[in-house]
């Protein structure tokens, strides 16, 4: 099939662009700056030019890729600060409000069938309930004010792909991803966070993260590119753990110290209240769905064994 990624030149773009070529696949690579041309097509991609933010410039680089398949990997994530986590991730958001319409206007334009958009399962279920959530289970509706921003890029993103006509839309609530390019990658500032114990445990450390290894998120995409049906997958892990179980096991591997435990206001004045729900509130995902649909298995099953560094 024909293939456009948005977003090729990222962590998931690496990942993703190799192996839908080696999958068969005719892949061009959406970016902005001419300057990128020569890496998408390192990665075997055909690149066209576009700012996703310009919705002609959009609709014009996917009439000449024609493709049949547009994969919407677009975010602008650096090291995320919980104490301003709005700003961390309002380049991100705004690609995924403006981004995604200019995107899913242009597929409507030009006839593409099918849609698959990364969404985020790491950050957003509801605080409610049990530990682990199903693809059913509610977004946040109440979010503290720092990550209320985010969670509405995403539920703006999942219903403009979901809900656009005449396309198979395919959403994908990846985990947090580590690996290589990730913010959880070797030498990255956050496991040297880990390593000289400036990472702490907030709380009762509570939090339940789901991960997975960004070579698994892009199979499963690849996956999900060639045989997902409509609707919404969780990519996870089949191992969702508490802050408090993970974080000193990471130590641990990474040769550290135990990290220190700090109770809930000291974490709040360092981390904010964004920090302190990641700590202390996030529910994890399932992958059930996503076994059983899209025929995927993770190659790292557990963050126990994928974060050995």
């Amino acid at each position: 099939m024909r293939v456009l990624v948005a977003g090729a030149t990222g962590a998931m773009g690496k990942q993703l662009v190799p192996r839908l070529v080696d999958a068969g696949h005719e892949v061009f690579a959406m970016i902005r700056k001419e300057s990128d041309k020569a890496r998408v097509a390192e990665l075997g991609a055909e690149p066209v030019i576009a700012d996703a933010l310009d919705r002609a410039q959009v609709e014009a680089a996917v009439r000449q890729a024609a493709p049949e398949v547009i994969v919407h990997q677009l975010t602008a994530i650096g090291h995320v600060d919980t104490r301003h986590f709005e700003r961390s991730f309002a380049a991100t958001d705004r690609l995924r409000i403006e981004g995604t319409d200019n995107l899913v206007a242009a597929a409507r334009a030009t006839g593409v069938r099918r849609f698959v958009a990364q969404s985020n399962g790491a950050f957003t279920y509801a605080r409610i309930g049990g530990p682990v959530k199903d693809e059913q289970a509610a977004l946040d509706r109440s979010p503290v004010g720092q990550m209320a921003p985010m969670i509405a890029a995403i539920e703006h993103l999942e219903k403009a792909v979901l809900g656009a006509d005449r396309i198979e839309g395919i959403v994908l609530r990846y985990g947090a991803f580590y690996g290589p390019g990730t913010s959880m990658a070797r030498g990255s500032e956050q496991l040297e966070m880990i390593r000289k114990r400036k990472f702490p445990v907030v709380g009762d450390g509570g939090g339940v993260w789901s991960f997975v290894h960004i070579a698994d998120a892009a199979e499963a995409t690849v996956a999900a590119v060639e045989n997902g049906g409509c609707g919404v997958y969780n990519i996870v892990d089949d191992d969702p753990a508490p802050v408090a179980e993970w974080l000193p096991a990471l130590a641990a591997m990474l040769g550290a110290k135990k990290p220190l435990r700090v109770p809930r206001f000291i974490g709040r004045l360092a981390a904010g209240q964004a920090g302190v729900v990641l700590m202390t509130e996030l529910r994890g995902a399932s992958n059930a769905k996503a076994k059983r649909e899209l025929g995927w298995r993770p190659a790292h099953p557990t963050w126990r064994q994928g974060l050995q560094v």
